[in-house]
């Protein structure tokens, strides 16, 4: 059972970036999926939420400038990141929740994640 995000990266102020999380050894079309940051001195927060049928959540901080997706055929999530901001920059995980599976919620234990990725918006 494995998360697998993609490579971060170093983007300019107003540059966009896609994240991916590809999911092995479960069937990811059951459940929901998270995405998580942590930026530097920062208690980690979740950021947005896609649940097993498709429906999206975002914390106000990047709603309207990041959207969540799914294709389940590639068992595969991704967050598009437009509008990026200095503020975005921090390591960010994905994440499922193998008992609660299928809702978002923050209450959740989300007890399986990714490996962090490194996302830096500078100038």
């Amino acid at each position: 059972v494995q998360l697998q995000a993609s490579e971060g990266g170093l983007v300019q102020p107003g540059g966009s970036l896609r994240l991916s999380c590809t999911a092995s050894g479960f069937t990811m079309d059951y459940y929901a999926i998270a995405w998580f940051r942590q930026a530097p001195g920062k208690e980690r927060e979740g950021i947005s939420c896609i649940s097993d049928n498709g429906n999206t959540y975002y914390e106000d901080s990047v709603k309207g400038r990041f959207t969540f997706s799914r294709d389940n055929s590639k068992r595969t999530v991704y967050l598009q990141m437009n509008s990026l901001e200095p503020e975005d920059t921090a390591v960010y995980h994905c994440a499922t929740d193998f008992y609660d599976y299928s809702r978002c919620g923050w209450d959740k234990r989300w007890d399986t994640w990714g490996q962090g990725t490194l996302v830096t918006v500078s100038s």
